[in-house]
């Protein structure tokens, strides 16, 4: 049996590459397909901000092997890649360049001079991250490449703005989001959760009074310190609710989704207890029950004469 030779594949990678260079077979295969039907590629951005990372390179070779085929089946493939130039990360390494503690600061030396020192970032990174796609072979026309910092590009974002709110596709809202009291800005979720991390959250199970029966209703919260300002109970409407009558000090009544009648009493260590009756949820609507913060929170007595009522909730799950 002939042995396998073994292969370089540092140098047979480079010399790959050569080859493609040196003969301009991208250029070829672009003039041999020109005429045929095409295939419309626009690049989703990477962002400028360093180096690229693993995710960042497979992202690429991915759309590189599909856009290889397509060119193979004879495409026309417009393969335009682009940037992504603006935003917090860009301006965040900046303020660190230029020492800068507070958006305050940025006034100081000039909003002008910040912009520029943010381009000249932008730029230099996309160079850096250019040349490391490249050498992962990957074919896209980088020399027309989409750049945000443009003024065409700006203009043109401008503009599709106009044109949306002119043909009513704008709309006002109010919406909750992450803001960032050093940057003084709304912040993009990824941009919170940038590390990860495991951690235990505290959550607690909560005993509501009935206002006019002798039960409690039995909550849980993964978010205790918004028990303060509570003002409704929600029940799924097509779930199955117990009454329950436990034995601890005293006997009481526990209102608990049937699925879970077993695991919530087991982790309050009652071993006695007995289910008196089934109800669905849609039955428990509108039932009012006493706050438990009620003496504590003087507000809650307010919201006691318009609030605290069992309310029903598709969201609520078990």
């Amino acid at each position: 049996m002939e042995r396998v030779k073994k292969v370089n594949f540092r140098e047979l990678d480079k010399k790959i590459k050569e080859f493609w260079k040196n003969n301009r077979i991208y250029e070829k295969v672009k003039e041999k397909n020109k005429d045929n039907k095409e295939f419309y590629f626009v690049d989703g951005p990477p962002y400028c901000s360093g180096s690229i990372h693993l995710g960042t390179a497979w992202n690429k070779i991915i759309k590189d092997t599909y856009l290889r085929f397509k060119r193979m089946q004879g495409y026309n493939v417009l393969d335009k890649a682009g940037w992504d130039m603006h935003g917090l990360p860009i301006e965040v390494k900046v303020e660190k360049e230029l020492n800068i503690k507070t958006k305050k600061d940025i006034e100081k030396i000039g909003v002008d001079k910040f912009i520029e020192k943010c381009k000249e970032f932008a730029l230099k990174h996309k160079e850096i991250m250019e040349n490391q796609f490249k050498n992962l072979g990957v074919w896209l026309d980088w020399d027309n490449a989409y750049m945000p910092i443009t003024k065409e590009y700006m203009e043109t974002g401008w503009w599709s703005l106009k044109v949306a709110h002119e043909k009513g596709l704008l709309k006002k809202d109010l919406r909750v989001v992450y803001w960032c009291p050093r940057c003084e800005t709304a912040l993009a979720e990824h941009e919170v959760r940038g590390e990860y991390k495991e951690v235990e959250d505290p959550s607690l199970y909560v005993k509501f009074k009935l206002k006019d029966e002798d039960a409690y209703i039995v909550i849980w919260t993964t978010t205790p310190w918004t028990l303060v300002a509570n003002l409704a109970v929600a029940v799924h409407p097509d779930y199955d609710y117990c009454y329950v009558e436990v034995e601890k000090e005293n006997k009481e009544v526990w209102i608990i989704a049937e699925k879970l009648v077993e695991d919530v009493l087991k982790k309050a260590k009652i071993k006695k207890y007995k289910i008196i009756k089934k109800v669905k949820g849609k039955e428990l609507e509108g039932k009012r029950y006493i706050h438990p913060l009620l003496e504590e929170v003087e507000r809650q007595k307010e919201f006691a004469k318009v609030a605290h009522y069992i309310v029903l909730g598709e969201h609520v799950t078990l």
